[in-house]
Protein backbone atom coordinates (compact mmCIF):
# COMPACT_ATOMS: atom_id res chain seq x y z
CA UNK A 1 0.00 0.00 0.00
CA UNK A 2 1.28 3.44 -0.91
CA UNK A 3 -0.07 6.54 0.77
CA UNK A 4 0.21 10.04 -0.64
CA UNK A 5 -0.67 12.99 1.55
CA UNK A 6 -1.46 16.25 -0.18
CA UNK A 7 -3.22 19.54 0.39
CA UNK A 8 -0.63 21.26 2.53
CA UNK A 9 0.36 24.86 1.99
CA UNK A 10 0.58 28.25 3.61
CA UNK A 11 -2.46 29.58 5.42
CA UNK A 12 -3.05 32.47 7.78
CA UNK A 13 -3.87 31.89 11.40
CA UNK A 14 -7.58 31.33 11.79
CA UNK A 15 -7.84 29.84 8.34
CA UNK A 16 -8.78 26.38 7.15
CA UNK A 17 -7.17 23.66 5.11
CA UNK A 18 -8.14 20.16 4.04
CA UNK A 19 -5.56 17.46 3.68
CA UNK A 20 -6.10 14.34 1.62
CA UNK A 21 -4.44 10.96 1.88
CA UNK A 22 -4.86 8.89 -1.25
CA UNK A 23 -4.07 5.20 -1.09
CA UNK A 24 -2.98 3.00 -3.93
CA UNK A 25 -2.11 -0.65 -4.18
CA UNK A 26 -5.00 -1.82 -2.05
CA UNK A 27 -8.40 -0.66 -0.90
CA UNK A 28 -8.51 1.33 2.31
CA UNK A 29 -11.89 -0.17 3.14
CA UNK A 30 -10.21 -2.70 5.41
CA UNK A 31 -7.82 -0.23 7.00
CA UNK A 32 -7.75 1.97 10.04
CA UNK A 33 -6.23 5.33 9.13
CA UNK A 34 -4.65 8.13 11.09
CA UNK A 35 -3.02 11.52 10.81
CA UNK A 36 0.12 12.58 12.62
CA UNK A 37 2.36 15.60 12.43
CA UNK A 38 5.89 16.63 13.30
CA UNK A 39 6.63 20.26 13.96
CA UNK A 40 10.08 21.90 13.90
CA UNK A 41 12.17 20.47 16.69
CA UNK A 42 9.31 18.36 17.96
CA UNK A 43 8.50 14.69 18.08
CA UNK A 44 5.83 13.19 15.88
CA UNK A 45 2.43 13.48 17.49
CA UNK A 46 -0.92 11.83 16.96
CA UNK A 47 -3.75 13.99 15.66
CA UNK A 48 -6.70 11.88 14.60
CA UNK A 49 -7.69 8.38 13.62
CA UNK A 50 -10.67 6.73 12.00
CA UNK A 51 -11.60 3.08 12.10
CA UNK A 52 -13.07 0.84 9.46
CA UNK A 53 -16.37 2.13 8.20
CA UNK A 54 -15.82 5.50 9.84
CA UNK A 55 -17.89 4.59 12.91
CA UNK A 56 -15.13 5.29 15.40
CA UNK A 57 -12.87 8.32 15.50
CA UNK A 58 -10.31 9.56 17.99
CA UNK A 59 -8.63 12.93 18.36
CA UNK A 60 -5.76 14.44 20.26
CA UNK A 61 -6.87 17.04 22.77
CA UNK A 62 -4.84 19.67 20.95
CA UNK A 63 -7.01 19.42 17.83
CA UNK A 64 -10.34 18.23 19.19
CA UNK A 65 -13.09 20.53 17.96
CA UNK A 66 -10.85 22.06 15.29
CA UNK A 67 -9.88 19.08 13.13
CA UNK A 68 -12.17 16.47 11.59
CA UNK A 69 -11.07 13.18 10.11
CA UNK A 70 -13.21 11.44 7.52
CA UNK A 71 -12.90 8.79 4.88
CA UNK A 72 -14.29 8.04 1.44
CA UNK A 73 -13.62 4.39 0.77
CA UNK A 74 -14.98 4.65 -2.75
CA UNK A 75 -12.25 7.20 -3.47
CA UNK A 76 -9.65 5.34 -1.41
CA UNK A 77 -9.04 8.58 0.43
CA UNK A 78 -8.88 9.78 4.01
CA UNK A 79 -9.27 13.48 4.80
CA UNK A 80 -8.25 15.81 7.58
CA UNK A 81 -10.29 18.99 7.63
CA UNK A 82 -8.58 21.63 9.73
CA UNK A 83 -10.28 24.77 11.02
CA UNK A 84 -9.13 27.68 13.20
CA UNK A 85 -5.51 26.99 12.42
CA UNK A 86 -2.87 28.33 14.78
CA UNK A 87 0.78 29.07 14.20
CA UNK A 88 1.64 26.11 16.41
CA UNK A 89 -0.10 23.85 13.89
CA UNK A 90 2.82 24.43 11.54
CA UNK A 91 4.29 21.00 10.83
CA UNK A 92 4.72 18.23 8.32
CA UNK A 93 1.54 16.19 8.33
CA UNK A 94 1.61 12.46 7.72
CA UNK A 95 -1.12 9.95 7.05
CA UNK A 96 -0.81 6.36 8.15
CA UNK A 97 -2.80 3.17 7.74
CA UNK A 98 -2.94 -0.36 9.04
CA UNK A 99 -5.07 -3.29 8.01
CA UNK A 100 -7.64 -3.87 10.70
CA UNK A 101 -10.29 -6.45 11.48
CA UNK A 102 -12.16 -4.17 13.84
CA UNK A 103 -13.55 -0.65 13.88
CA UNK A 104 -11.00 0.62 16.38
CA UNK A 105 -9.17 3.89 15.74
CA UNK A 106 -5.54 3.63 16.79
CA UNK A 107 -3.73 6.54 18.40
CA UNK A 108 -0.14 5.27 18.63
CA UNK A 109 2.22 5.53 15.67
CA UNK A 110 3.69 2.07 16.33
CA UNK A 111 0.27 0.62 15.57
CA UNK A 112 0.47 1.72 11.94
CA UNK A 113 2.14 -0.19 9.14
CA UNK A 114 1.99 2.15 6.18
CA UNK A 115 3.04 5.80 6.09
CA UNK A 116 2.81 8.54 3.51
CA UNK A 117 5.61 11.01 2.82
CA UNK A 118 4.01 13.97 4.46
CA UNK A 119 2.76 17.35 3.39
CA UNK A 120 3.91 20.65 4.88
CA UNK A 121 1.42 22.97 6.52
CA UNK A 122 2.62 26.44 7.42
CA UNK A 123 0.38 28.72 9.44
CA UNK A 124 1.42 32.34 9.36
CA UNK A 125 0.52 34.96 11.94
Amino acid sequence: VQLQACGGGVVQAGGSLRLSCVASGDTVRTFTAGWFRQGPGKEREFLAAIGRGGYVTDYADSVKGRFTISRDDAQNTVYLQMFSLKTEDTAVYYCAAVRSFSRVAYARDEQYTYWGRGTLVTVSS
